[in-house]
This record gives structure tokens, C-alpha cells and sequence, in this order.
């Protein structure tokens, strides 16, 4: 059932819900919606304001870049113009006219200075080196030589940065820091240099121009660029709430001019914008006003094309303020308002409810004593519920109804009882009576088998052991009447002492079985660590054939009084299982320790190994006699014998197994045994 049919099941089966719904509706309906209204809103505002507020301050940075670069321009249209220089022009005096350029570029913060002639070649130059190339491949100074002043950005590679002077290039090179975020790109370096770029032409008396002045300001790690653009957009106090603002020129996607920190003091000269920012105001030319993540935090930020002379996109503004500060006070502000709606709505459901309970109280103690006579409690009552209207009356009836029922059940409670107790009676004596029936007949039967088992192993053990010595002893004359000539059947005569040799075995073992008592051995104190270890080397030959770990935990301390070669007999039967049972080869591991428990000490031996395991359904079934899973070996009477042999001194024998997990064999011993006649 889907929650809309569980809601509307509800409300048809219950009283209470529908008028808990009449009372609450209004605000548990209203206060998510005005919530969600409210939240939309403030998300929407905040939005716009602060992407007003950047736009606005982008503003003001352009104004600032463009006065700059009019300033540059400025500079070099009135040096033009100086009567100084054109008389320096006029007498020709190279050194007078390098002083008069050098000493108007360093007024002029310019970082270099150079006068063309009508052709656009460079005649003197203030710089560290003087060249003849040409230079009215500049836009600005083909403006210039035609007669029109100017200054734009323009971008020197590497190589033009040299030939003006090796320092300008030194202090173009940027570092690129890797950059989360960024395009790829397989630079290491940005060795390109972004330059205000003016010219202005050189009149004569008449008007003719007769040269061209052309001057540069390099604006790579021009850092007092940013950080006047920074004072004036975000002077003291224009960013609330702990922001601050920062301000980059970007060659391409690469910060060449930034007051925005990598880390502590240090600029993040080097690192990249975000490649949906590039994509956006590189690649398409776009204005960029929104949040965007500037190095290592989220800033509200404005991006904005710079165009060179060419019309070519080569760099960007930004200014940008932490947002953090304006979120956190956004929500906290949402944090407010909903805490004053969820707290007057909590008090209207309270006074809803207030007046909502003399209604449902009497409904909610009838549907709870109902419910608690159908878990059984058959004393449930309404009891006194405060109310005097209808509800209150129907309430009290249904008590006294109630109390009718319960002296109607108590009745026929008494009747069943009654009854019950003497089906009870009588089903005890039959089941008692069954159970010693059940228990004589396993007694019978076990006895009854253990007889005929008996009987039947000491009489084909005596039928056997006839003929098997009559074959060995022909086969014993055979051998010493032929010789040398039995040599040819050497290894059929040893095949068949190793038959008689198995036959007389698995007879001794029947004989162990039927008869034990007449099987027991001379008891002494024994030393298990001891036994183990001869164990070892009796069975070293199987241990031989596979590959097989034995790990040793003898930590046994006590001495018990057993019968040494029959507990031999058990160990060396329990390892040569083991052993058998990891035909691949794996570890072996024989254990013993002390154990006391109920005024009773003793040792506990283990042989555990990590084969397949034994089957729950043969688990049971191992200490049966006859029962084996070795189908071509075995006779299914090894660990029935060793069994009977730990019974008979009071000891116990448990297998503890699953599939895939190996299995353990565990022997209890008596320090002092309790000799038992059990088979």
C-alpha cells in the first residue's frame, strides 16, 4: 500500500485524525509553503544583489584600467609635444635625445621609450638596447604615423620582450601554478608580457609628421596596478560582514597582476582561472557575473574581456569579494525567520490542541482500552475521562458493558478450565507411560544388537583365524620347499602375506570390538606429550607421502593413568585419519592441555586437520561400528575401538567439524580414571 492510500485509510478509520487535520491544516500546510516562498525570494535577491554589486564594481575597475591606459597615452602625446625634445630632435644629439626619452620615461613610470622616424624605424630608444627594426606593424603606431595619438594593450612574446630589454623579459616570466579547475595546458611558464601600449606622432613646424614617439608600461607582477584598483573599488568599509576584495589582471587564463593570496602573504602570481570561466569570457567574449571558485574559495566575481589593438581577446579583468560571509549572514537571516514561523506555529498547534483535546481525549481512551482488551488484557477500563458531554456518558456505558462481558468470560473461563486440567492429567500418565516403554525398547534393542554383534564377531573371527593359518603355513612351507625357484613368483607370495597379514588384523580388531575387556592392558601414569611424539615417528610414513605441516601445541602438565599402548593406538588412529583426510597435503596440528572443572582434573588431547571436513549428516555417525566413508578401504571399526578404549577409563572422544572447514578430534582423559564395562 502506497503512503497516499495509508494516509487516507487513516483518516476514514479515525476520528482523531480528521480533527487533528481540522485544527492543524492551516499550519502545517501554510508554514511549508510560505517557507518555500520565503526561501525562493531571499535566494533570488541575494543572487541579484550581490551580482549587482559585482557588475558594479567591474564597472569602476574598467573605468580605473582604461584612465590608466589614457593616462599612459597622456604621458607620451605631451612628451611629444615638448619643446625640449624636439629641439634635441633638431641638433641631432643622440645622448641629449637618449636623456631627454629616459628622463621623461622614468617621470612617466613607463618602462620603455622610443623615438621612430617617418618610416616606423626606431632611431633612439631609452632602453637598455637601440635597434633599426620597425615597429609600425603596431596598430597604435600606424595611428600614429598617420597621425592620430593613442594607447591600447597590446601583447610582446618572449622574443620582443628581449630585444627591448632582457630585464623587461625576466620580469614578464610568470611561474604557471597547476590550478583545480583549469584547462589543461602544458606550459610551465607564461613568458608573454601584457603592456599599455602608447604612441604619438612627431610634428613639425608645419604640421608634417616627422616621427613617432612610442612608449610601453609592463603590466606583468605590475602588483600596485591591482592593489590601486582594489583601494578604490573596495575602500575601507564598502564590504559588510568580514569580506574582502580582490582584483587580477589575467594574460590569457594566467593571473599576471593579483592581489588574491595562494597562501598567507603570497600572491597567486601564476595560477589559472577555471576553464568554464575562460570558456565563457575567452572564448565567447562574454561578461562573466556570478559565483565562481577563485584559487582555494568561492568569490563573487566579475570577469570581463581585455581587447589588444588587434580586436584579439588576449587577457581579463576581475574583481571579486568572498561570498562566504554574505551566505552565512543569508542564512542565517532564513535561520531566523524560520525559527520565529516554526515557533509562532508551534504555539498555534498548541492552542489548537489545547482546545482539539476535550474532544479527542475521551475518543483516545476508548480506542486504547480497546486495543488493550484485544492484546488480552480483559481488565481494560475507560475509566473517569474528565468529560461531561456525550462522550463522557458513552464512555461510562461502555465501562459498564465492559464489566458485564468480563463476568460472562470469567464463567466460561472457569468451565475450560476445569476441563483442561483433566485432559492435562490424563495425557501425563500416557505420556509417561510412553516414554519408559520408548526407553525400555532402545534398551532391548541396543542390548539385543550389542549380543548378536558379539556373537557373530567371535565366531567368524574363530572361522577365519582357521583357515588364514593353514595358508600360512603352506605358504611358509611353499617358500622354503621351492627356494631359489620361487623367484619368479616372488611378488605374488608377498601380495598374499600382506592379505593374510590384513585378514588377521581386521579379525584382531573384530575381536577388540566384541570382547574389549579381554584386550586391556597394563595401566600406568603416562606422559601425552610423550605418546604424541612416538605417534609422530610411527606415523611418520604417511606423513612422508603428502604434503603435510605438523604444529605442535603440547602444553599438557598432568600425568594420566591409562594404558600407553591403547592410548598409541587411538592417537596413531586419529592422525592417520587426519592425515588421510588432506590427500593434497595441509597442516596438522596436535594439541594437549590441562583441564579441571567439578573437583575433576585431567588432560585434553586434539588432532585437527584442514581437509574438506565431515558432512553434518556423518558427523553423528562417526563412532558407529561399521560406519566408514572410506569406501575401498577401512572396516568402519577404528573409531568405534578407540571409542571404547577412552570410555573404559572414564575418558570421552568428540569430532567437532564442518564442509570446508577441516575437523578436530577431541580426547578427554581422567587424572585418576573411572574404569567403565561399557563397550
Amino acid at each position: 500500500m502506497n503512503p497516499l492510500r495509508r494516509l487516507a485509510a487513516l483518516f476514514q478509520d479515525s476520528v482523531r485524525a480528521k480533527l487533528l487535520f481540522l485544527a492543524l491544516a492551516p499550519l502545517l500546510l501554510g508554514f511549508p509553503l510560505i517557507m518555500a516562498l520565503v526561501w525562493y525570494w531571499s535566494n533570488t535577491s541575494y543572487h541579484q544583489l550581490l551580482t549587482y554589486k559585482v557588475g558594479s564594481d567591474l564597472v569602476t575597475a574598467h573605468e580605473y584600467l582604461d584612465r590608466v591606459v589614457r593616462g599612459v597615452g597622456g604621458s607620451v602625446e605631451a612628451l611629444a609635444d615638448e619643446h625640449r625634445l624636439h629641439q634635441a630632435l633638431a641638433g641631432g644629439d643622440r645622448v641629449r635625445i637618449a636623456e631627454e626619452i629616459g628622463r621623461a620615461r622614468r617621470r612617466h613610470g613607463l618602462d620603455f621609450m622610443y623615438v621612430l622616424d617617418a618610416a616606423g624605424r626606431v632611431r633612439h630608444a631609452s632602453a637598455a638596447q637601440a635597434g633599426a627594426q620597425r615597429n609600425d606593424g603596431w596598430p597604435v603606431v600606424a595611428g600614429a604615423l598617420a597621425g592620430r595619438a593613442g594607447s591600447v594593450i597590446d601583447i610582446y612574446d618572449e622574443a620582443a620582450l628581449e630585444a627591448i630589454d632582457p630585464s623587461l623579459a625576466d620580469r614578464a616570466a610568470i611561474n604557471i601554478v597547476p590550478t583545480p579547475h583549469a584547462a589543461p595546458d602544458g606550459r610551465t611558464t607564461e613568458g608573454r608580457g601584457m603592456v599599455i601600449h602608447a604612441a604619438a606622432p612627431i610634428t613639425d613646424a608645419g604640421g608634417k609628421v616627422v616621427g613617432v614617439l612610442e612608449g610601453g608600461m609592463l603590466l606583468n607582477g605590475n602588483l600596485g596596478f591591482v592593489d590601486t584598483i582594489n583601494a578604490i573599488v573596495y575602500r575601507d568599509g564598502s564590504l559588510p560582514l568580514g569580506s574582502k576584495g580582490t582584483a587580477t589582471l589575467f594574460l590569457g587564463d594566467t593571473r599576471i597582476a593579483t592581489n588574491v593570496r595562494l597562501f598567507g602573504d603570497e600572491r597567486a602570481l601564476g595560477t589559472r582561472v577555471s576553464q568554464r570561466v575562460r570558456d565563457h569570457v575567452l572564448a565567447s567574449g562574454n561578461t562573466w557575473l556570478d559565483t565562481a571558485f577563485v584559487v582555494n574559495d568561492f568569490y563573487v566575481s566579475g570577469y570581463e574581456p581585455v581587447v589588444d589593438s588587434f580586436g584579439k581577446r588576449v587577457g581579463m579583468l576581475y574583481v571579486g569579494f568572498l561570498e562566504a560571509p554574505f551566505r552565512v549572514a543569508k542564512e542565517n537571516a532564513l535561520a531566523l525567520i524560520f525559527a520565529v514561523f516554526a515557533l509562532i506555529s508551534l504555539i498555534g498547534c498548541a492552542w489548537s490542541l489545547k482546545w482539539a483535546r476535550d474532544i479527542m481525549t475521551p475518543i483516545a481512551s476508548m480506542n486504547r482500552t480497546i486495543g488493550r482488551i484485544e492484546r488480552g488484557e480483559v481488565a481494560a477500563r475507560v475509566g473517569d475521562t474528565d468529560s461531561r458531554d456525550e462522550l463522557g456518558r458513552l464512555a461510562a456505558e461502555f465501562d459498564r458493558l465492559l464489566d458485564v462481558l468480563d463476568e460472562k468470560r470469567n464463567e466460561l473461563q472457569r468451565w475450560a478450565n476445569e476441563l483442561d486440567c483433566k485432559v492435562t492429567e490424563r495425557t501425563q500418565e500416557l505420556e509417561a507411560a510412553n516414554a519408559e516403554l520408548r526407553q525400555t525398547q532402545r534398551q532391548l534393542v541396543t542390548s539385543e544388537k550389542l549380543a548378536a554383534i558379539g556373537e557373530l564377531t567371535a565366531g567368524v573371527a574363530h572361522e577365519i583365524n582357521n583357515p588364514v593359518a593353514v595358508i600360512q603355513g603352506n605358504l611358509d612351507v611353499l617358500r622354503e620347499v621351492l627356494g631359489p625357484g620361487a623367484e619368479p613368483v616372488r611378488q605374488e607370495i608377498r601380495l598374499i602375506d600382506e592379505q593374510v597379514h590384513r585378514i588377521r588384523v581386521i579379525v584382531t580388531k573384530l575381536l577388540q570390538f566384541a570382547r574389549p575387556g579381554e584386550f586391556a592392558g597394563y595401566v600406568e601414569a603416562v606422559d601425552v606429550n610423550a605418546v604424541f611424539a612416538d605417534c609422530l615417528v610411527l606415523a611418520q610414513h604417511h606423513l612422508g607421502k603428502r604434503n603435510i605441516e605438523v604444529v605442535r601445541a603440547l602444553h599438557a602438565t598432568e600425568r594420566v593413568q591409562i594404558n600407553r599402548q591403547e592410548l598409541q593406538q587411538v592417537l596413531i588412529n586419529l592422525i592417520v585419519n587426519a592425515v588421510q583426510a588432506m590427500p593434497e597435503g595441509g597442516t596438522l596440528t596436535l594439541a594437549s592441555a590441562d583441564w579441571q572443572e567439578e573437583g575433576c582434573r585431567g588432560v585434553r588431547l586434539a588432532v585437527r586437520d584442514t581437509g574438506a571436513g565431515i558432512p553434518p549428516e556423518d558427523l553423528a555417525r562417526v563412532f558407529d561400528p561399521f560406519f566408514t566413508t572410506k569406501k575401498n578401504q577401512g572396516t568402519g571399526l577404528g573409531l568405534s575401538i578407540s571409542h571404547s578404549l577412552i570410555k573404559r577409563y572414564g575418558g570421552s572422544i568428540t569430532a567437532d567439524s564442518a564442509p570446508g572447514r577441516g575437523a578436530e578430534f577431541s580426547v578427554r582423559l581422567l587424572e585418576e580414571p573411572v574404569y567403565s564395562g561399557e563397550i
